[in-house]
């Protein structure tokens, strides 16, 4: 019986850091805010990591995964993306724009759960990637502001970013997801590259490289669809 919770309970943490880090968002503590969206990251790794070790999948574990998401890795990222537009929008209202990467979060997450499709690739942007992408802003503005700050301190720059990431959650393109059926280099190339270059970016940049490794993921899933259709 206890085994058969596991997953759900993991699900659940990754809910609640994301409960947390929304507190510390809404107070301004950015930084913070940010560390739970990659402590939700490693129990919502975790939950599907065990319902497939344990064989204790379920459509209530499915279900939970995404409201959990909904919460962690789009709620969250949109309010960390609202307190950035807020000190640089030219109207105040216009800082409420972060908010369409919840909304269009919950259109994925809607299209993933019924998307049979999406067992072993994505179909648009995972919300985790977007959050993720979002996760690095406050440690770049602060580690690098001169290079940075045109494009952290400017609102349409931001708006953009916003709009892109929201197009490309619900965007009909197919996406690596990182699901080892086996460890072959033929049936795996990509997935491969996209963790050695994950690796390398984040020793050089560190967490500035977090938005560099989200293009490259999509850019090397474009690729290996191109490849795909061509052999």
């Amino acid at each position: 019986m206890i085994k058969k919770h596991m997953p759900n309970a993991l699900t659940c943490f990754n809910l609640l850091s994301g409960c947390i880090g929304i507190t510390f968002a809404f107070s301004g503590d950015l930084n913070i805010a940010v560390m739970f969206i990659w402590i939700g990251g490693v129990f919502d790794f975790l939950d599907g990591f065990v319902a497939r070790m344990l064989k204790v999948s379920s459509a209530i574990g499915q279900q939970l995964d995404s409201l959990a998401d909904m919460i962690t890795f789009s709620l969250l990222p949109a309010i960390i993306m609202y307190h950035f537009m807020l000190g640089v929008a030219p109207e105040e209202y216009l800082s409420y724009f972060a908010f369409l990467l919840a909304v269009f979060s919950a259109l994925r997450l809607a299209k993933f759960n019924i998307d049979e499709r999406q067992s072993d690739v994505f179909y648009g942007l995972p919300t985790p990637a977007m959050a993720l992408f979002i996760s690095a802003f406050p440690y770049i503005l602060k580690e690098n502001p001169a290079q940075t700050g045109e494009i952290l301190t400017n609102f349409w720059a931001l708006a953009m970013i916003t709009i892109l990431l929201s197009a490309l959650m619900v965007a009909d393109i197919k996406l690596l997801a990182l699901k080892f059926k086996g460890f072959q280099w033929n049936r795996n190339m990509m997935r491969y590259l996209l963790i050695m270059a994950s690796v390398l970016l984040i020793i050089w940049l560190k967490l500035a490289a977090l938005p560099l490794i989200i293009i490259f993921y999509v850019i090397l899933s474009m690729s290996n669809n191109y490849l795909e259709k061509s052999v």
